[in-house]
């Protein structure tokens, strides 16, 4: 494409104001091949996931995307049209798009808006009109355009243009595309990203241990805002059943994304799935509450030590509540209902409220409690993640939360240590003072007579 020609496309992108494209309208879900095989694919490992997420059940919960990463592509013609790996898919992607839409599933890609990918490939910089014009012959239903070399146009103006050009291309073919754009959260994408595509990365990738979970939450606590239907931020792919981490860790992890509104796209191997690892990705409750059609995101309403605390509103008048143990040792916690108020005029009437809630993991009843809500042992680098409903009324609109104006949570115990601790000083200076005086009455009985 002529240089002049490219900064014209370029232009206009930068004055599209909105994404239009009818899709997206809560985050996705699905399964994407990198996090577990990276550009170890083949056409026949795409198949067998496809197969397995129907035939494990999966894909009735909500799982419907096959997306390929990185490495399915091999080179340009002279034309600029993008061409497969034919040694990988001997059968070309357009039949492998077919045999996935014949499970009643949907088909995705991956390039770079950049000359090359992040592993060397052809990337889509300065040949998106061709690019969108295959992925709409065929027919893909999403698209992740990842964010290496991308020659000089890093910065926020120059994402913009790179991805706002590929949003126009497809936007042009008709086809109704999810687009993901995979810019690690640089220039504050966040603030943006909804004009551009369907869901935006807030970090860089995740690895398959409970520090890289912990950075990405840490990334992701004030963003809660950005999220809405037909966008969303995505704290990228789920690592759960990769290995590396505990059940718990797991679950936390899944819960966190899913109160937050991050895409859930598997990154393991399905077909080696253990029953534990389905029963964490299998939660209808948590699944729900992800996919609710109010699309909020979760927002964090407090953190006290090792604890955090989110809320978010539901459709129904209903809410959620998250609690993260981010600590290495079991906490108990105290929640106070003005948790779930941002007027003092509702904090103060919040402790005659009568709330019924449910545990999302235990998919047991908490039963109906006023004030506060005792939340036992959450275990080092645990959850807990309830549903809870007001049975005398409505909650109050969460709209516009400040940030932090107040610590409507306690930790159990902290008090009661406290006076423990109180009590053994105190002890130890009785104690102390007794021994003072037996030995001063023992100089008294043996003072040698003048």
């Amino acid at each position: 494409m002529p240089l002049l020609a490219f900064t014209a496309l370029l232009l206009a992108a930068s004055q599209t104001t909105a994404l239009n494209n009818g899709v997206g309208r809560t985050p996705a879900m699905g399964w994407n091949s990198w996090n577990r095989f990276g550009c170890n694919i083949t056409e026949e490992i795409i198949k067998e996931h496809a197969d397995d997420l129907v035939t494990s059940g999966l894909a009735k919960l909500g799982y419907v995307y096959v997306n390929i990463d990185d490495c399915w592509q091999l080179t340009r013609d002279e034309n600029g049209y993008i061409h497969e790996d034919p040694v990988a898919f001997p059968s070309g992607i357009a039949a492998l798009s077919d045999y996935v839409h014949s499970k009643g599933l949907k088909f995705g890609l991956y390039s770079s808006a950049g000359t090359k990918t992040c592993a060397g490939r052809p990337g889509g910089l300065r040949f998106e009109k061709q690019d969108a014009e295959s992925y709409a012959n065929w027919k893909i239903d999403y698209f992740k355009y990842d964010n290496c070399n991308s020659e000089g146009l890093g910065d926020k103006p120059g994402t913009i243009r790179r991805y706002g050009a590929l949003r126009d291309a497809l936007n042009a073919t008709g086809r109704p595309i999810n687009y993901a754009l995979c810019s690690w959260g640089d220039n504050n994408v966040w603030e943006f990203g909804a004009d551009l595509g369907n869901s935006w990365r807030t970090t860089g990738d995740i690895s398959d241990s409970w520090s890289s979970v912990f950075d990405i939450i840490s990334k992701n606590l004030n963003l809660a805002k950005y999220a809405a239907p037909g966008g969303f931020n995505d704290m990228d792919m789920l690592e759960v059943g990769n290995g590396h981490m505990s059940d718990i860790e797991y679950r936390t992890h899944f819960s966190v994304w899913a109160a937050l509104k991050s895409p859930l796209l598997l990154g393991h191997d399905i077909t080696k799935m253990t029953q534990a690892t389905m029963e964490i990705i299998g939660n209808k409750d948590v699944i729900a509450i992800n996919q609710d059609p109010l699309g909020k995101s979760a927002f964090l309403r407090a953190v006290l030590e090792n604890v955090f605390v989110w809320v978010g509103e539901l459709t129904k008048g209903e809410r959620v509540l998250l609690v993260v143990n981010t600590a290495d040792h079991e906490i108990s916690v105290d929640i106070l209902m003005r948790a779930f108020t941002i007027s003092d005029k509702d904090a103060i009437s919040s402790f005659k409220w009568k709330v019924k809630a449910k545990d999302l993991w235990t998919k047991k009843s908490v039963g109906v409690f006023k004030g506060k809500l005792r939340l036992d042992a959450i275990p080092p680098h645990g959850v807990r993640m309830l549903k809870l409903a007001r049975k005398d009324g409505d909650f109050p609109s969460l709209e516009n939360p400040p940030a932090f104006y107040d610590t409507p949570i306690k930790i159990v115990g902290e008090s009661l240590s406290i006076l423990w601790l109180l009590s053994a000083i105190l002890v130890v200076v009785a104690v102390g003072a007794a021994l003072v005086h037996l030995e001063y009455k023992r100089r008294q009985q043996y003072q040698p007579l003048p």
